[in-house]
Order: structure tokens, then C-alpha cells, then sequence
């Protein structure tokens, strides 16, 4: 369904009208009759947008719509009414209504009016999303970045997010380097564009080209028919390039030529078109160490990193874990439809100290397990996976340091409690499944 739209009026033919001609557009459309049956509703599932007729037999509809704006602020009011005058539109308008459309309508007008409510909503939930976001992130009353070093982050993303300039964002697994570019996209004058994303660790050599270039029919084997490159597709919007340096080295010089010349030629084209889309990459990798194993062309590095945004880890910014553990609790607790309402003393002190090796991604997965294992109202130690985790066990090599030894003790826990399911083991960590698969040699991890 495209949205759930509510029409409130007294007259049958009219809900019939606008039931036949919404539904046929794909929308979920509800019924009332009058106001007892509208508030009865308050208890049900919110509708997106309410077309409210303003003369119901039991009750008011300017009288109603405060009502409704309370319970449900997010959605839209089309006014409806036969009596209509600019006094009365007015006062509609002052009290919440999107829109006053006087009767009677035609089938074209009521989808027109109802489709640009919808897109009046999504803005609306847009702007609130981001400004939620950046109040969090930074002067909220509980921020959840409490840190020096991410409030300089929120601040440098204000601050480039307006330019077309591209970005490399840089930090470990699960530090949240999407959440970053996915900010960046929303506060830029292309947020009404597309974010598209690449994994550049997950396509093979030899598709990885056809899918950000495109191609043309017989480019190579399997190619039956011209594809679209996400270049193209991401134009007026936003390209992510996640781990960029695991592109392959000949793929990364022809996307230096794009950048460099902004045009595109699809795979097995003759044709070029243009580039319309700024470009963000992240990597996990250390650029200059990445450059000296030769993962990464250093002529890229400089071309792409205009502005280089460095996410710390969580063990370096321990201010932010349990700010960002309790707005975690908050989300899977609702989630869960549990009264949970935060951490005993001896699991915040858990959660403070433990290093994190997954990052914050780690944390959220480790806050989503204690949700369902909790019996009580709030978070107990036992509770906690990672309370089993000791900061260096017999087991450990001594030539590891606190950090790796805790990484490594935690791997082994979680794969003892997923019976040795690796899959399952990276998702708790946080991290992709070559990742773990390489901390298990590189720690001798027996599986």
C-alpha cells in the first residue's frame, strides 16, 4: 500500500466516491461516519492523511481537529465542506489542517490533493528526522554524542554537508560510517535526490564495473541488454562507495578518470555521459596504509578526500556508550513492546569498561540480545553476553595487548555461545564475515 488514508464524512456516497478512487491508486483507505467513530480509531492504526469533513451529525470538524493533531501529529487534515468561506479556511489552517477543499470535488482533484499531503508528510518527517538527528547528535538535552570528538564530527559534517565537495569517511567496523553519509546526503541540497549505495568488498572484479558504470548489451558474457550504472542512477543524488579500498586497483584508475573528467562511459560503450552526483567513499582501512599495500590508488586518496571525516572508536570516546546504549534500550524496548527502563549500576559499569571491538554496531547488537534476555525492568549484569567476556583469560597470547586480548576473548565467547556459527558471530560483533574469518587466524582461534 502507498498510504493509509482515513476519509471522515457522514455521507455514504461521498466515503464511496473517495474509497474507489484512492483505492484504485493503491492506497489503504479507512472509514468513519462521525466523530465518536473517528475518535474511536485514536487507538488504531495512525492514517497518513485524514480527509475530514467539517459538518458530521455528533460533533465539529474544527472542533475535531485539535484532537486529532494531538493523537496523531504527524498526519495530515484535508478539510472537507460544503459551507466553505475564507474565515473558516483560515481557522482550519491555524489549527493544524493541511489543506480546506471545498465540495464538490472531482475524482482528479481529491488524488492530486491527497498525493501532495503525502509528499507534505514526508517532508515534514524528513526535516524532523534530521533535526532530530543533529539535535542529538550535538546540543540536544541528552545528546547522544557526548564526546569532544564526535560533537567536532557533527560540526564539520554542518558544516560540508551544503557543498558538493566529496568525502571520505574514515574509522573501524561498526563506528557508523553509513549513519555519517547518510547524514551528509540528508542535510545536502540533494536530499530530494537519490543516496545510493555500493559495498565495494561485495561484488566480484568483474561485475563490479558494469554496476557503477553501466554497460551495453554484448559488453561481456551474460550481458543480454544495456544497463544503467549506478552513476547514472544516482544522479542529482548522492553515490556512497563504501570500502573503497577494497575496489580493485584498475577499477579505482577508471574512477579516478570519472571523477577527474566527470563523464562516464558504460562497460563496451562508445558514449559518454555525464556525471551528476557527489561522491562519498569510506574505508575501514588506514588511507596511508592502505596506499603503501597498494589497496588503494594514492592519487584517488587525494582526489576524494577533500574533506576526510575520522570516526573514532567506541573505546576512544567512552562518553558515548552509555548515551548511545540507553537510546538503543529505548528503540528495542519498544520494539519488543517491553517496559524496560535502563541499566542496573553493574551493567553500566560493564558496558563503560568493555573495549568494544565491533564498535557501536557491537553495542547496539549487544543491547538488542540483553532486551530479550531481561526478566525485569531494568538491564542486569547477567543479562550481558559480554559479561562473561574476562579482560584476559589462560587462553590469551601474552603477546597480545589488553585490547587484542579482550577482542579475542569476546570472539571466542560468542562463538561458543552460536555453537561455532560464524555468520551469526560476525553479526553480533558487528563486522563482516571476512573480517571475522581473518581475526580467527590472525587470534589462532580454534573453531
Amino acid at each position: 500500500m502507498k498510504a493509509r488514508i482515513m476519509i471522515v464524512d457522514d455521507e455514504e456516497q461521498v466515503r464511496l466516491f473517495v474509497r474507489t478512487v484512492l483505492e484504485k491508486e493503491g492506497y489503504e483507505v479507512m472509514e468513519a461516519g462521525d466523530g465518536a467513530t473517528l475518535r474511536a480509531a485514536f487507538d488504531g492504526l495512525q492514517p497518513d492523511v485524514i480527509l475530514l469533513d467539517l459538518k458530521l451529525p455528533d460533533d465539529d470538524g474544527l472542533a475535531l481537529l485539535p484532537q486529532i493533531k494531538r493523537k496523531w501529529a504527524d498526519t495530515e487534515v484535508i478539510v472537507l465542506t460544503g459551507y466553505g468561506s475564507i474565515e473558516v479556511a483560515v481557522e482550519a489552517t491555524k489549527l493544524g489542517a493541511y489543506y480546506f477543499q471545498p465540495k464538490p470535488f472531482d475524482a482528479a482533484t481529491i488524488r492530486l490533493q491527497v498525493e501532495r499531503a503525502i509528499e507534505h508528510k514526508q517532508i515534514n518527517a524528513e526535516n524532523s528526522a534530521l533535526r532530530r538527528a543533529i539535535t542529538t547528535m550535538s546540543t540536544g538535552a541528552s545528546p547522544v554524542f557526548q564526546s569532544p570528538a564526535m560533537k567536532d564530527v557533527v560540526r564539520l559534517v554542518e558544516r560540508v554537508a551544503p557543498s558538493d565537495v566529496s568525502v571520505l569517511i574514515t574509522g573501524e567496523s561498526g563506528t557508523g560510517k553509513e549513519v555519517v553519509a547518510d547524514l551528509l546526503h540528508a542535510v545536502s541540497p540533494r536530499n530530494k535526490g537519490p543516496l545510493i549505495k555500493i559495498n565495494c568488498a561485495a561484488l566480484p572484479r568483474e561485475l563490479i564495473e558494469s554496476e557503477l558504470f553501466g554497460s551495453v548489451k554484448g559488453a561481456y558474457t551474460g550481458a543480454q541488454q544495456d544497463r544503467d550504472g549506478l552513476f547514472l542512477l544516482a544522479a542529482g543524488g548522492t553515490l556512497l562507495l563504501d570500502e573503497l579500498s577494497e575496489m580493485p586497483i584498475d577499477t579505482q584508475s577508471k574512477l579516478l578518470r570519472v571523477l577527474q573528467e566527470k563523464t562516464v562511459r558504460p562497460v563496451g560503450g562508445r558514449s559518454v555521459y555525464k556525471s551528476d552526483c557527489r561522491i562519498i567513499a569510506s574505508t575501514n582501512r588506514v588511507p596511508d596504509e592502505a596506499i603503501k599495500l597498494g589497496k588503494l590508488r594514492e592519487d584517488l586518496y587525494y582526489r576524494i578526500s577533500a574533506i576526510n571525516i575520522h570516526l573514532p572508536p567506541l573505546r576512544e570516546r567512552r562518553e558515548d556508550i552509555l548515551p548511545l546504549a540507553s537510546s538503543f534500550l529505548k528503540r528495542f524496548a519498544a520494539q519488543a513492546n517491553r517496559v524496560i527502563t535502563g541499566f542496573s549500576p553493574g551493567a553500566a559499569e560493564i558496558l563503560r569498561k568493555f573495549d568494544w571491538p565491533g564498535n557501536a554496531r557491537q553495542l547496539q547488537n549487544e543491547v538488542q540480545r540483553a532486551v530479550l534476555m531481561s526478566e525485569g525492568k531494568v538491564i542486569e549484569a547477567h543479562d550481558l553476553a559480554i559479561n562473561t567476556v574476562r579482560p584476559q583469560d589462560e587462553e590469551s597470547d601474552v603477546n597480545l595487548t589488553l585490547m587484542e586480548a579482550m577482542e579475542r576473548n569476546t570472539i571466542v565467547q560468542i562463538l561458543k555461545e552460536t555453537s561455532g556459527n560464524k555468520l551469526e558471530t560476525a553479526k553480533r560483533l558487528g563486522i563482516g564475515r571476512q573480517t571475522l574469518y581473518n581475526k580467527i587466524k590472525s587470534y589462532n582461534i580454534e573453531t
